[in-house]
């Protein structure tokens, strides 16, 4: 017999999804009563990644989404009851990542929100520095603490090198600077404690940690960009060219990634020493990246503020007996997708500096965004002190937690099951293309300094025959080289 009352319950619990507004006002609903992504997911119970995806564009489904649209039902309540509005209510979806906005002077001195410091200009409303080097947020500080806010510029603002470092919701503007160490107490907890879990044992301790390499280098963004003026995960709309065309396919961009070996090397009385590059990864992570959505664009132009990836022709290259190719290895002929550092390399190729080694790319198409090198240099820093101080301790296990992190996050921003909150493909191919771009300028260092350059693979190997400790040092830290073997140039099995 068929239960009624258990239809009826089951009925009564349905619930039709609460409506949300538009993923733009959601985001200035919260700035509007300056909450940081932080905060709002704290009250929710998820992660500020989540709150990031859902302001650009993603819903959330479930109870969670009850609480959310509670949490923005409140919001509007409060301003209207305050008879205000958001403070940038012509915010779009993509422009908290664009950074292309107009730059407008401030007409005194306000506190930066990177850094606290006086700053004279504006960027979408905030007094902010336009110029790295002025804003203290972003100079180089001892291991334990930021450097303390530097004084007021007393030159006029220089026009910026590149847009201005991307960051999320701003703090109060009068916030004070706060001691914040370059290396979170996050990766020695994590450590500690998988080594607590394993009674000691390094080998099981090293293998939970890799495991966990992915979430935790998230909690480790989120902690290197607390207080921050623009969020950096999202999810914006992508153009075809980076979508996979099956499930185990590629897209069409080209990361340039190079594998060569010397066809007719000269004659050598000594031994061929393979260099490995140490912390490819890591060092690539200061390149150019694409702040929001990208724009379409075409012709032979190319803005040194933009980053993204481009179709172009590429030139001949003429040197492929003793340098590769930059591209890598590209048998196909005619124009080709790369990315931002492929693409700048063959224009410095191109100029007197460089030979000129080759004539520079013609580019058709791209699709760029506004662009900053600074994106993930807290991180960046934070994983370098990390392994360095693993290093000088000879703490093999946070070595090894730490380059899983790194590596791991870099490959997993693409479409990947591992994580969900970060997906910008287009960062991971030019972050890859960095890593290749900075190989092949070793070799052509090494090239210049008269030694011989047998191979160039991947990210990180370089094989040389000659004094290689004239040019490079040797050490474990991320500018220094380590040897991986040393081989007669008669040794078919490395060919």
């Amino acid at each position: 017999m068929t239960d009624y009352n258990a239809i009826d319950a089951l009925l009564a619990a349905t619930r039709t999804p609460p409506d949300l507004p538009p993923a733009e006002q959601r985001r200035a609903l919260r700035q509007a009563l300056h909450l940081t992504r932080t905060q709002v997911a704290q009250a929710l119970g998820v992660s500020p990644s989540t709150v990031s995806g859902w302001e650009t564009g993603r819903d959330p489904s479930g109870e969670i989404r009850e609480k959310y649209a509670y949490f923005l039902n409140g919001a509007q309540q409060k301003l209207r009851t305050q008879n205000d509005t958001p403070a940038h209510p012509e915010t779009s979806p993509t422009s908290e990542h664009t950074a292309t906005d107009k730059d407008e002077p401030h007409p005194t001195p306000q506190p930066c929100v990177l850094c606290g410091a006086p700053a004279t200009d504006e960027v979408e409303g905030y007094p902010q520095h336009l110029h790295p080097e002025d804003c203290t947020h972003l100079t180089p500080t001892p291991p334990q603490h930021e450097a303390t806010p530097a004084p007021p510029p007393q030159a006029p603002p220089r026009t910026p090198a590149h847009t201005p470092e991307p960051h999320q919701q701003p703090a109060p503007r009068r916030r004070a600077p706060h001691p914040y160490p370059r290396t979170p107490n996050l990766i020695t907890r994590a450590v500690q404690n998988a080594l607590d879990t394993h009674a000691g044992d390094l080998t099981a301790a090293t293998a939970e940690l890799q495991r966990r390499a992915i979430p935790d280098a998230m909690a480790l963004l989120d902690a290197t960009r607390i207080g921050a003026r623009y969020d950096i995960v999202g999810h914006p709309p992508l153009p075809d060219i980076l979508r996979k065309k099956t499930a185990q396919g590629a897209d069409e961009v080209w990361e340039a990634r190079p594998h060569w070996t010397r066809l007719d090397p000269p004659p050598t009385t000594g031994d061929i020493t393979a260099l490995d590059i140490n912390g490819a990864y890591l060092s690539a992570l200061k390149t150019h990246l694409p702040l929001g959505a990208l724009e379409y664009s075409t012709g032979n132009v190319h803005s040194r503020r933009r980053a993204g990836i481009h179709l172009i022709t590429p030139p001949e290259w003429d040197h492929h007996p003793y340098l590769p190719n930059p591209l890598g290895n590209r048998e196909e002929p005619g124009p080709v997708w790369v990315t931002e550092p492929t693409l700048r390399l063959l224009q410095r190729l191109a100029t007197a500096q460089y030979g000129p080694l080759c004539d520079p790319p013609v580019i058709h198409e791209s699709f760029t965004s506004g662009a900053t090198e600074q994106l993930f240099e807290k991180f960046r820093q934070a994983l370098r002190d990390a392994r360095e101080k693993a290093i000088t301790d000879e703490d093999e296990v946070t070595l090894e937690y730490v380059k899983s992190m790194y590596s791991k996050f870099v490959s997993t921003m693409g479409e990947s099951n591992y994580n969900r909150a970060l997906y910008r493909p287009d960062w991971m191919h030019i972050i890859r293309s960095q890593a290749f771009v900075n190989l092949w300028l070793k070799a052509h260092k090494a090239h210049t300094a008269g030694l011989t350059v047998m191979r160039v693979m991947g990210t990180d190997e370089l094989h040389i025959a000659g004094n290689w400790q004239q040019v490079f040092t040797e050490g474990r830290g991320v500018s220094q080289v380590k040897v991986k073997d040393v081989y007669a140039a008669t040794d078919t099995s490395h060919h």
